[in-house]
């Protein structure tokens, strides 16, 4: 049952608004990325701030609790934010709630900055205060960001267009070191101080005060992508299926999409009102599970699984730059020179190995499909991965480009696959009434595995141990092959309209009709057959 103003948007040529709408989703997720990663370069600059002992001769660094709750607690937020948002998007409508998480997000990354009080335990327990609630701000965007993009473009390059919204992330993560990399050199222009080593002298003054005005600008920066966007965000009208198949509105859907595309679209009210009719389950029904619970499950636990290994890998980057020899040791350096070369190395890696994954998989997801490129992905995450923690010692101390070039390789193809795939599919395989909380699950799932990865991994090789870091890396190409299993979960939706996937336009209900007819045709000639033989052998 083809609805013309679905059918019309499903073949669409691509036209400027499209590209308008990448850019205007995509620069909310080049924000998230920004938020949740630049944390990375900062969190030894904390530790040496406001851990600083002058006994020691390690320069302070925060304890595994306080690192673990600075790194993750915007995870948490992200979570929840995900769930609520993501079923607010459904009840309310896509565009009345994506507003709101862009200014969640630009007041909690200024706050962020601003952190402050008159001991550790205050300017700390206020910073993961504010990214709580930036995590919750950005936790909105997973679901609405796909579910908008999947819902206004069409079905022969929708694939392309969600991942060219993902990729940002990829750009996000960029900036995050490039941003971080370029403060700190100018503050370490203005402010010289000898390395950690050298006597309890030089140990006081490696630690710049100044310092700390540098990492709340960091932060604070997060904000400025979000505010230059949140005009455009509000002027995009509501999605053509929500306003049609949840309001029941053919004409103001049909309305809408006409201002911004330029197509010819009629309004087809009874069509949309049988629809409506008859895809009004609910999440919790048996229907609903019986249509699409192995698809479900399927895109949580790839998720799930996918960020336990991909948040390890970033968030313990800057334990591993060090046996990369992309870094200097702590005490070899001052406070401002460690951030430093922790924000190159981010940079190098997400430039050389992060972001040409995305992008692979913007031109190739049309060509190659979901199914292949997450399988893929995950299996040679999971080899990459297996290598690094056997030779470990040997990539460490006699072949450090190697390392360099296998952990570059890990990130590449979990850019080109899973990490873009988990991203797309859940966008695609749910009806209109429920993709945008079934989207908000799987992406749930997926920070229920990073906080794993954040509280787990993280807290685990935080001492650096060559023994616990080889054990990870196992452990987490053992995770990536489980995502490989449970990707059979999922279906093919290259090409495909929404409507078609999810069975909103009655294909799974014509198809079961003309199974049942076949089922019933065959048993009327079946007794007909065993009549005839019956007359004949009498």
């Amino acid at each position: 049952m083809a609805i013309a103003v679905l059918s019309a948007l499903d073949n669409a040529r691509t036209q400027w608004y499209h590209v308008t709408a990448i850019v205007i989703a995509g620069m909310g997720f080049f924000t998230d990325a920004y938020d949740l990663f630049c944390i990375t370069a900062v969190s030894k600059l904390l530790g040496r701030l406001y851990y600083f002992d002058p006994e020691s001769s390690k320069p302070g660094k925060l304890p595994p609790n306080v690192n673990n709750a600075v790194t993750g607690v915007a995870l948490i937020g992200t979570l929840s934010g995900q769930l609520v948002f993501g079923w607010l998007g459904d009840k309310l409508g896509r565009k009345k709630v994506y507003g709101i998480t862009l200014v969640m997000m630009v007041i909690c990354a200024i706050c962020s900055g601003i952190s402050l009080g008159s001991s550790k335990e205050a300017v700390i327990g206020t910073l993961c205060f504010f990214r709580f609630w930036l995590g919750f701000g950005i936790g909105g965007d997973y679901p609405l960001s796909a579910t908008i993009m999947s819902e206004y473009a069409n079905k022969k390059t929708r694939g392309a267009f969600i991942a060219a919204v993902f990729a940002m992330q990829g750009v996000g993560i960029i900036f995050a070191g490039l941003v971080s990399m370029i403060v700190s050199k100018i503050f370490l222009e203005y402010n010289k101080a000898p390395p950690y080593i050298g006597g309890e002298f030089n140990r006081v003054l490696s630690t710049q005060p100044n310092a700390d005005y540098m990492w709340r600008i960091v932060l604070m920066l997060g904000a400025l992508p979000a505010i230059l966007t949140y005009y455009w965000r509000m002027k995009m009208p509501e999605t053509a299926r929500y306003t049609a198949l949840i309001v029941g509105n053919g004409k103001q859907a049909a309305m809408d999409m006409g201002q911004v595309l330029d197509i010819e679209i009629a309004a087809d009210q009874d069509q949309l009102s049988q629809i409506k009719a008859a895809n009004s389950y609910t999440l919790f029904s048996m229907e609903f599970w019986n249509r699409h619970g192995l698809n479900l499950i399927g895109t949580s636990t790839t998720w799930f699984l996918l960020d336990i290994a991909f948040y390890s890998q970033n968030l313990t980057q800057k334990d591993i730059f060090p046996a990369m020899g992309l870094v200097n040791k702590d005490i070899e350096v001052n406070a401002l020179r460690e951030v430093f070369e922790t924000s190159r190395a981010m940079f190098v890696i997400a430039l050389l190995g992060t972001f040409p994954g995305y992008w692979f998989t913007v031109f190739f997801i049309e060509k190659l499909g979901r199914f292949i490129i997450q399988l893929v992905g995950f299996f040679m995450m999971s080899v990459f991965m297996l290598i690094i923690g056997i030779k470990y010692e040997y990539l460490k101390n006699d072949n450090k480009w190697m390392f360099a070039v296998l952990y570059g390789l890990t990130f590449f193809f979990a850019n080109f696959g899973p990490n873009s795939t988990t991203f797309v599919l859940p966008a695609e395989l749910f009806p209109t009434r429920l993709r945008s909380t079934c989207h908000a699950i799987s992406a749930a799932s997926g920070k229920a595995g990073a906080m794993v990865g954040a509280f787990g991994v993280q807290s685990y090789t935080l001492s650096g141990s060559t023994d616990k870091i080889k054990k990870a890396m196992m452990i987490l190409a053992a995770t990536n092959m489980l995502g490989f299993l449970f990707t059979f979960l999922v279906t093919e939706t290259k090409g495909r309209s929404l409507e078609e996937i999810s069975g909103e336009d009655g294909s799974e209900n014509e198809k079961q009709t003309t199974f049942n007819a076949g089922r019933l045709s065959m048993s009327k000639s079946t007794s007909s057959t065993r009549r005839n033989n019956d007359a004949v052998s009498q």
